[in-house]
């Protein structure tokens, strides 16, 4: 895990919410009520988290006012085409990248091979391609150590298993604001500044701001919404999926706090 994974993953919860107990237990030995306060706030709020109530709702909250219907030209009606807010037409396909695949040696997918959230992605972006037959850009630089670029792995699977070519292949980027800045220098050069955009659904809102910051107007097109919040009684028992989704949800929401500063 790099430097700036792991400092990501100490400043955000659920993870950051363990040290806090401890350190809440640690202020106990001195100050009692206090460092009792510290912990149980700590674990009352790791216990939240981990509701898939809680995940599925603070995801879904980054997907509040995104069209939820596919653009007409995706929807197969070649004779309509989709313009953005300033009348462009688009001109190509980006597929953000998202996880590496972790996986050992050994079974019959290759190595090194994407994660789900990628495949997800690069699946959409196949079946966005065959509609409206526009050129892809996939992005993304080196996520796990000592091997390749993802976007070079985003683009052997497009080509291997959805047997489409990426016409472009971005494999410095490190994060989404650069995904969009490096994007943007190779979509410009070849005359384009609109394009399809594709990634999750929760995805998406940060990704518009960075595109948009650096010239590219983007039609947003995800590759799959998160469920809204349902109430089940198992929707309140913690669980792993929960933790995931309040864990990406923050992420998001932070960044998409940080990208407003930056633009």
């Amino acid at each position: 895990m790099s430097l700036s994974a792991l400092s990501t993953a100490m400043l955000l919860p659920p993870v950051n919410l363990v040290p806090l107990a401890l350190a809440g237990m640690v202020i106990a030995r001195r100050y009692p009520r206090i460092g009792e306060a510290v912990s149980a706030v700590a674990l009352a709020v790791l216990l939240l988290l981990g509701m898939p109530v809680i995940g599925n709702t603070l995801l879904d909250s980054l997907q509040a006012g995104l069209p939820r219907t596919l653009p007409e030209a995706v929807r197969q009606r070649p004779d309509l085409a989709d313009q953005g807010p300033t009348g462009l037409l688009p001109g190509a396909i980006v597929i953000l990248s998202a996880d590496g695949s972790f996986a050992g040696p050994g079974g019959i997918l290759p190595e090194p091979g994407l994660g789900l959230l990628t495949l997800e992605r690069i699946h959409a972006g196949a079946i966005l391609a065959r509609r409206v037959e526009l050129p892809v850009l996939v992005t993304g630089g080196v996520v796990n150590p000592g091997r390749p670029p993802i976007a070079i792995t985003m683009a052997r699977t497009l080509q291997q298993d959805f047997g489409l070519t990426a016409a472009w292949i971005e494999p410095r980027s490190n994060d989404t604001w650069e995904n969009a800045a490096y994007s943007a220098q190779i979509l410009k050069t070849a005359g384009i500044r609109s394009v399809y955009l594709v990634t999750n659904g929760w995805h998406l809102r940060r990704s518009l701001m960075a595109f948009r910051h650096f010239g590219i107007e983007a039609i947003p097109v995800a590759s799959r919404f998160s469920a809204g919040p349902r109430f089940g009684s198992d929707d309140f028992v913690p669980r792993v999926t929960g933790w995931i989704n309040s864990y990406y949800a923050i992420h998001e929401w932070i960044g998409c706090a940080w990208y407003a500063v930056r633009s």
